[in-house]
């Protein structure tokens, strides 16, 4: 295990089946394979107990939060194994007609130190023929959430929240070091923009940006881009994944948070500020943007 300064920080990168059970088979074996490595703190991608695309089969196969076998196991295997184990996203049965896709940051015990739902819904249409409606399976959350770690705070989101900013400067202005982005990106989205928004997420709010993704043609004939990545404050990239499940890591010192945000302190810039419309009159307020 590391000192109290530093970490180690391990990104699973995860092919994941159709099935839950598969899905757990290869998930474990991977975290086990970063703490035999010296992570103490796993992330794992986007959905990672099944990539199911089929709403008949998916709620066959979710059960709730509080019946879901994944969770269980990967509660008791943060335990048996003394780390920071977190769950990028489980795919968890809501109601009836909807599903979550939610986040678990569980510590050394075995505790739920917090649980994250994804706020914003994958609904695109890409050229080719490719068409996601997440929001006709899932509830999208309402709140962002922040967490405690041994060495500093962490924010929570998933995978499409990576194009909405604003998020990403809230959970740095509320004290986040860290930022997740468990991801499970199309090959064409990945290819043209993965690296350049998470670089740019770690950029404007000098944070560590830990991204474990899904990768390469899943069952359902899904492609994901695979390429975790671990990026630093001043946006390096400190670990890069491939296109094929495997684990990634790198030593993480918080400090570097700190001499980031003094070199290029634009969180303490911040103002708030009006858009008007010349068209509508000079006094019309169009838009109201910004941070205090």
């Amino acid at each position: 295990m590391s000192d109290n300064k530093t970490f180690t920080a391990a990104m699973v990168q995860m092919r994941t089946s159709l099935l839950p059970e598969p899905s757990l088979e290869q998930g474990t074996r991977l975290i086990r394979q970063a703490a035999a490595q010296g992570a103490d703190y796993v992330l794992t991608p986007e959905v990672s107990n099944m990539m199911q695309l089929n709403r008949k089969a998916l709620f066959e196969h979710i059960a709730t939060e509080e019946d879901d076998l994944s969770l269980k196991a990967y509660r008791a295997l943060a335990a048996e194994l003394k780390i920071h184990l977190h769950i990028g996203s489980l795919a968890l049965r809501f109601s009836p007609e909807k599903a979550v896709n939610r986040s678990f940051l569980i510590g050394p015990e075995g505790n739920v130190l917090a649980s994250y739902d994804k706020i914003h819904m994958f609904d695109i249409d890409l050229e080719g023929g490719e068409s996601y409606r997440e929001s006709a399976n899932y509830q999208p959350g309402e709140t962002a959430v922040i967490s405690d770690l041994p060495w500093g705070r962490i924010g929570l989101t998933i995978c499409y929240d990576l194009r909405f900013p604003a998020l990403y400067r809230a959970l740095a202005e509320s004290g986040a070091a860290f930022l997740t982005v468990p991801s499970a990106f199309t090959r064409k989205t990945g290819e043209a923009h993965w690296h350049t928004l998470l670089r740019a997420r770690a950029i404007e709010t000098g944070c560590f940006v830990f991204a474990a993704a899904q990768a390469g043609l899943h069952e359902n004939k899904r492609e994901t881009y695979g390429h975790s990545l671990i990026v630093g404050p001043w946006g390096e990239v400190l670990a890069e994944g491939g296109v094929e499940p495997g684990v990634f890591l790198a030593k993480i010192d918080p400090a570097k948070v700190e001499t980031a945000r003094k070199s290029v302190p634009s969180l303490q810039h911040g103002r708030r500020f009006s858009v008007v419309d010349p068209k509508a009159g000079p006094d019309h307020l169009h838009l109201v943007r910004g941070s205090a």
